[in-house]
Order: C-alpha cells, then structure tokens, then sequence
C-alpha cells in the first residue's frame, strides 16, 4: 500500500547566522525593524514540506506518492523524485511559475528566519485526487490554501485516514476553518508552538482536541521529544539524543515520515512516534531535508 504525502515542492535557499538573532533585534524597537544579518555560508537543497516527508518514508521502506505542484524551474526536482521512486504522477507542473522557494537563516542556537515564495504551490489546488484503491493513508502537510481545504473534504469522502500538519500555514485558517481540518482528522502533528496557537484559534485545549474522535494530537518538543496526547491524556515520549547537531531544516518533515511509515503498518502509536524522535535524531545531523541516511539494521525495522 502507499501513502499519499500532500504539501509543497521547495527549493531551500539555506544560510548560517554565525550569532543569536536575540542579540540583534531589540524587543522595545520591533516597531521600526531594520536588521542586517552576515551570513557567510549559502548552500540550496531540495526541500518542501512533501518532498521531505516523502524522501524519509521511502528511505525507510515506504511507498509516497507525491501531490504537489512544481514550477518551470522544476524539472531536476522531478527527475530526483523519480529516481527514488516515488509515485509523481500527482505532480502537477506549471510553466508560468517559479517552484516555490524558502530563504533560510538559521542562528547559532537552532533559532530560525524563513520567508516563503509559495510560486507553483499556488496552483496545488488543481491537482484532484483520482479513485484509487492503494491509498491506505496521507498526509495533509503545509501547501497551498485552497489545495489544503480540498484534500480534507476529498480525503475525507474518500475514506482516507490522514495526519493534518498545518505548520507554516496554520496562520491562514480561522477558528471554524482549523477545526473542520480536525474533525475530519485522524491524527494531528504540530510542534509546541504551533499547537498552542491552534488551540488559541479553535478554542479547544489539546485534552479536548484528543476527544474529537482523534487516534492522537502529537506535538513535537525538539529535543525534549513529544507530547502524546490520546483520549485527553498525554504521554510524553522522551527525545533521542543527536550524535550531531548540524541543521535542524526537515527535521520536523523526517519525525512525520516515520510516524506515517509505522501508522502504515499499523503500530501503536507511541512506537510510531518513538521511530520519529530517531529519524528526527538522525536528521539534524546532516545539512538539508534530505541527505540524511539511514540503516535499517540499526533502526530495527525490516
């Protein structure tokens, strides 16, 4: 069976701050903002919410199949999909657009600045989802408005069990908005501070968003782990120390390839995020979202 992984295609523009963005922007003067950061290092990676997601699920042994759009630019992004292969015949190209970009710096304590050009991302919403029977769970990941708001109501008719990660673009739904995406959930994946303002947003406390009929709300704390919260009660699922701190960027999208790699197959879900919290380990040690490598063998799974 495969899984279906909606969210966008990125090209990562990724830079270094050698300092702490807390040490150049003044609190009592964000009013008249006009920072400046060095940044000596510059490298681009592939990167996008589903082509991060989808490379760790199939580097552990998964089936992604990608729906996402991709721009003029974005033939060899295409071209490296294929070569892992994965599915893309959900990928949709649009020529009078850009592949959407994110410029990057990140500071000396893991702090992150990002700005986004969505480009093609904003034409995912054409991209319908066809009547297939191999589909056996997906991924709602950070992606166009609109194209967000249809896979729900298509996933959902469809009988498909998905994760809603909102990330990024969780600023973008209202209240009403957010909780729809979470009725027809089965599981949720934000990271602290993005289930605090979802909480904000939709009135619920994660005890209550656990009762909506949800599997589970996981909300990731980096090193500390994650809260896992099933039927208003939360377990905490202790972090994996990193050998190596390299480049926290993806590290998120690895912890939701393994956590989609293991609902797959059907493991409790404290294993499922135990398997995360490795990959996410593994991950911050190599640069990008998706040059990390992994041994089967040393993370025990077939």
């Amino acid at each position: 069976m495969s899984a279906l992984i909606c969210g966008s295609l990125a090209f990562d523009t990724i830079t270094n701050f050698q300092g702490r963005f807390s040490q150049q922007i003044m609190a009592d003067q964000v009013h008249i903002l006009n920072v400046s950061f060095l940044v000596p290092t510059l490298r681009r990676e592939f990167g996008g919410c589903a082509g991060n997601i989808a490379y760790t699920l199939q580097a552990l042994g998964g089936k992604p199949v990608v729906m996402a759009a991709l721009g003029s630019d974005g033939g060899n992004y295409l071209e490296r999909l294929r070569a892992w292969g994965a599915d893309t015949s959900l990928v949709l190209s649009d020529e009078a657009s850009y592949t959407a970009q994110a410029i990057i710096i990140t500071d000396t304590d893991n702090n992150q600045i990002t700005a986004f050009h969505p480009g093609a991302m904003q034409q995912a919403h054409l991209i319908d989802l066809p009547a297939r029977d191999d589909l056996a769970i997906a991924i709602i990941a950070p992606d166009g408005r609109e194209a967000m708001s249809k896979r729900a109501h298509q996933l959902s008719a469809a009988g498909i069990p998905y994760i809603f990660d909102p990330g990024q673009q969780l600023p973008l739904f209202d209240g009403p908005e957010l909780r729809s995406f979470v009725e027809r959930a089965r599981w949720v994946a934000v990271n602290d501070y993005e289930g605090r303002m979802l909480c904000d947003r939709t009135g619920l406390t994660l005890a209550g968003m656990s009762r909506l009929g949800l599997d589970g709300v996981i909300v990731t704390l980096g090193a500390e782990g994650c809260d896992l919260w099933v039927d208003g009660q939360c377990e905490r699922i202790s972090g994996q120390p990193a050998p190596e701190v390299v480049d926290p960027t993806g590290c998120g999208d690895a912890f939701r390839g393994a956590l989609l790699y293991g609902l797959e197959r059907r493991w409790p879900l404290a294993r499922c995020v135990e398997l995360g919290n490795r990959i996410g380990a593994i991950k911050i040690g190599s640069r990008g979202g998706q040059n990390h490598v992994l041994d089967h063998q040393a993370l025990g799974i077939a």
